[in-house]
């Protein structure tokens, strides 16, 4: 395939590039503002530039875009770590609900997110992240869903519209169900992540509705990987080039850091892991875009992005020296954003094991 994007994600990055670059320029000039506050003034700017409904359906005020698309935005917030719940509401929520919704689900879901509304996917079990086997189960009552269960690790649900929850029905088989998160039955517990924060959501007999078929949960599934490494291989990207630019300017006995020739070596290391972790995503999400099985690549590149961006973001840090933790510089929010999402993916054990089942004979 070819790795260079067209002219349409072409403009796509860059208008999300502009975007995010002058909210972070604003937030630099106005020192004193929160987190919280800086989000919501890039979430609102993102909104703004149409950007959050890049796949949503045009009848709707969307682009009509999908998986590809979305991964190129995710990748610039990623590239600026922006505390924004752009995963959240873009892959586990608009791409599923865009892909497998019926028309009055798309109309309800939808027709908002252009305007900044917030969905989420409630993905996580406790020891199982991302898994395709629920535990959390859903009782049929009439044409709803009755779901109880405990899901971990569930992001921006205390803003979010609804949230997507993987189930299995008594009496067999998988599905995704719609449950509001003010619903009778939902209860929601936060939970500190090292960028932020996420949620417990413990269902007791929360009455929801289903999304699409059999098909709904495995595809939810692949865009919330694809999402996820997208966000990652941006928030490498953004590392690396925080350190580069270090490097280049910091002297150490006359010379710039970059002209030592055990600093080159790393920063060359952190270079390789960084492309190869963007043309693995690249190459998954373009798949998963054409309706083409995806699996294999997205397995290589959560296993780049839980084993190699870590590892990438240490020698980062150790090319910053003291700097690198000084929470006013910007890549302790890189780190922070690479180790949730590695978290997210369930470690590079899991990842290296999922891989080994895709290529272990059949």
């Amino acid at each position: 395939m070819d790795f260079a994007l067209d002219d349409t994600h072409e403009s796509l990055r860059e208008l999300a590039n502009d975007v995010l670059t002058r909210e972070r320029d604003r937030s630099r000039g106005a020192p004193g503002g929160s987190e919280a506050e800086t989000g919501s003034r890039t979430w609102k700017a993102l909104a703004a530039a149409g950007l959050l409904a890049l796949a949503v359906p045009e009848r709707l005020g969307g682009a009509g875009l999908g998986p590809l698309a979305t991964a190129v935005l995710l990748t610039e917030v990623g590239r600026h770590a922006a505390p924004v719940p752009a995963l959240a509401t873009t892959a586990f929520g608009v791409l599923p609900v865009a892909r497998h919704g019926t028309r009055d689900q798309q109309d309800r879901l939808l027709a908002e997110v252009g305007s900044g509304q917030v969905l989420t996917a409630a993905l996580g079990e406790p020891s199982a992240p991302l898994t395709a086997a629920p535990r959390t189960s859903a009782r049929p009552d009439g044409a709803d869903l009755l779901v109880t269960g405990t899901k971990t690790a569930v992001l921006a649900v205390d803003a979010a519209r609804e949230i997507l929850v993987p189930v299995t029905v008594e009496g067999g088989g998988t599905a995704v169900a719609l449950v509001r998160p003010d619903a009778a039955g939902v209860a929601l517990d936060p939970t500190p992540l090292s960028g932020g924060t996420a949620w417990t959501v413990r269902f007791e007999r929360a009455r929801g509705e289903r999304l699409g078929g059999a098909d709904a949960l495995p595809d939810l599934l692949r865009c919330a990987r694809a999402g996820i490494c997208a966000l990652g291989d941006g928030a490498l990207a953004g590392a690396l080039a925080l350190t580069t630019e270090h490097v280049r300017t910091r002297t150490q006995f006359g010379r710039p850091l970059a002209a030592f020739q055990a600093v080159a070596g790393q920063i060359a290391d952190v270079h390789i892991a960084a492309r190869t972790l963007h043309l693995a995503v690249l190459a998954a999400c373009w798949r998963l875009d054409e309706r083409r099985p995806a699996d294999d690549d997205l397995a290589v590149a959560a296993l780049w992005l839980t084993d190699q961006a870590p590892a990438a973001l240490h020698t980062c840090h150790h090319l910053h020296g003291g700097i690198g933790l000084d929470i006013t510089y910007p890549l302790h929010r890189h780190h922070a954003l690479v180790k949730d999402l590695t978290r997210l993916l369930g470690g590079p054990g899991r990842a290296v094991d999922a891989l080994a089942d895709r290529l272990a004979p059949r």
